[in-house]
């Protein structure tokens, strides 16, 4: 099944990838928060692919 808060990070940051300028600042500070909490509760392989998540939404 997975890490359902693995999966809702990679979620997120792909709605604020994928958002209009407007609503990205809401979705990025979201994707942040959604990293955070999967971050605490990953397997390492699952942590390396968190962070970068976390570039790509930097990048943003």
């Amino acid at each position: 099944m997975g890490n359902p808060l693995y999966q809702q990070a990679r979620k997120s940051v792909m709605m604020a990838k994928n958002a209009s300028e407007n609503d990205r600042q809401n979705l990025k500070a979201k994707a942040k928060n959604a990293l955070s909490s999967a971050y605490a509760n990953s397997t390492a392989a699952e942590q390396q692919q968190l962070h970068q998540l976390q570039d790509e939404l930097e990048s943003l």
